[in-house]
């Protein structure tokens, strides 16, 4: 379950790529799919949106499928420091942006996006996703009192290592953790 469940969140974390090499190339599902005449009279918006529902989508079913994972809890006075993620992952992940509108082609495009996403589901790091934030959620750097570095994505607002009491967080993998409250 946790191998499908980290190909689901790299597949999440990377398809903005797609998508915005898509719109910018202007590829609709008219030209996907022309013998589908109510299709090709969609003004191209709809496609994108269309594009942009599916990882939203996915997002959501991989938040419903977390609770499917092995549990973990952060109790009380376990946490030395926190801090807030949300900002510090965005820069790179508008790199991939610039990416998808620099690539020529669609070979091109799948050879960029199969790198990255091997390396993305290797990284065993961390997996940021923005669309997260549209779910209400948080991206937190913690360290215990131990000196074990985890990435806790989360809809609780924590400002203080003393806030953190976590009955459950799910495990990602061994650096990343979803708490679902």
């Amino acid at each position: 379950m946790n191998v499908a469940f980290r190909l689901l969140l790299t597949f999440n974390a990377t398809s903005l790529l797609v998508i915005i090499f898509l719109v910018q190339k202007g590829q609709t599902l008219g030209k996907f799919f022309p013998e589908c005449q109510h299709l090709v009279a969609l003004p191209n918006v709809i496609s994108y949106a269309v594009y942009l529902l599916v990882p939203i989508l996915l997002t959501g079913l991989s938040i419903l499928l977390s609770s499917k994972l092995g549990r973990d809890s952060f109790k009380l006075g376990e946490i030395a420091s926190i801090e807030h993620a949300n900002n510090s992952f965005l820069p790179s992940y508008l790199g991939y942006f610039f990416v998808a509108l620099s690539v020529g082609n669609c070979e091109t495009l799948a050879f960029v996006y199969g790198v990255l996403f091997v390396f993305t589901f290797l990284s065993q790091a961390l997996y940021f996703n923005p669309l997260f934030l549209l779910f209400g959620f948080e991206f937190y750097n913690i360290t215990t009192k131990n000196g074990a570095a985890i990435f806790l994505i989360s809809r609780q607002c924590y400002k203080t290592p003393a806030d953190i009491d976590i009955s459950a967080a799910y495990r990602i993998n061994n650096y990343t953790f979803i708490e679902r409250g």
